[in-house]
């Protein structure tokens, strides 16, 4: 995975747990590097290996820390550094669910070596949807949730999401029904 999402792991500690619980999960983690570059490939071992420190350390379930990471990925480090693209996907929370397949494309045109997931969207209505997850990396459902989380914040639609398919049980890939109600009136 790229720095970033390493550099976005420790904001989220830093800013909600403080500076001494960053060290104590590097340490637990064996992670050496001070600080991780944006742009530089690291092995998604190091980023797993990050999580599951975090949960130990924080006391909190490896699935919470996913989730809190995925809302934080969406709410601060993506409105960083993709404020204009994430605009610009959509103006609304399920136009951009939509739109996440060229949401991908054009974070893979900054970030050349990316191998992002592909996500489609099925059984669309007025309220709800559900959306395919599909990815070579085991054990992020949780990050999706908080991810989906984060953008029902981000465009201030409620949403609800339930996992009803999971690859970890067998499924061919992972799927949430995502449901919202309409956001209030400006």
């Amino acid at each position: 995975m790229y720095g970033m999402v390493n550099k976005a792991v420790q904001e989220l500690v830093v800013s909600n747990f403080g500076e001494d619980k960053w060290l104590a999960i590097k340490e637990k983690a064996g992670v050496e590097d001070d600080i991780f570059l944006s742009n530089e490939s690291y092995p998604d071992k190091t980023t797993y290996d990050l999580v599951a420190a975090a949960s130990e350390v924080l006391s909190v379930p490896a699935s919470d820390v996913l989730v809190l990471f995925g809302e934080h990925w969406v709410l601060n480090t993506a409105r960083k550094g993709y404020g204009s693209m994430l605009e610009a996907n959509g103006k609304s929370l399920p136009e951009f669910l939509i739109n996440l397949p060229s949401f991908h494309t054009r974070v893979a045109m900054i970030f050349p070596n990316l191998q992002p997931p592909r996500f489609n969207c099925t059984d669309i209505s007025d309220n709800s949807l559900l959306l395919h997850y599909h990815s070579h990396r085991p054990g992020l459902t949780d990050f999706v949730v908080g991810l989906l989380k984060g953008l029902g914040k981000m465009y201030d639609t409620p949403a609800d999401i339930r996992i009803t398919g999971r690859k970890a049980d067998g499924a061919d890939h992972d799927v949430f029904l995502v449901s919202w109600t309409s956001p209030p009136s400006p």
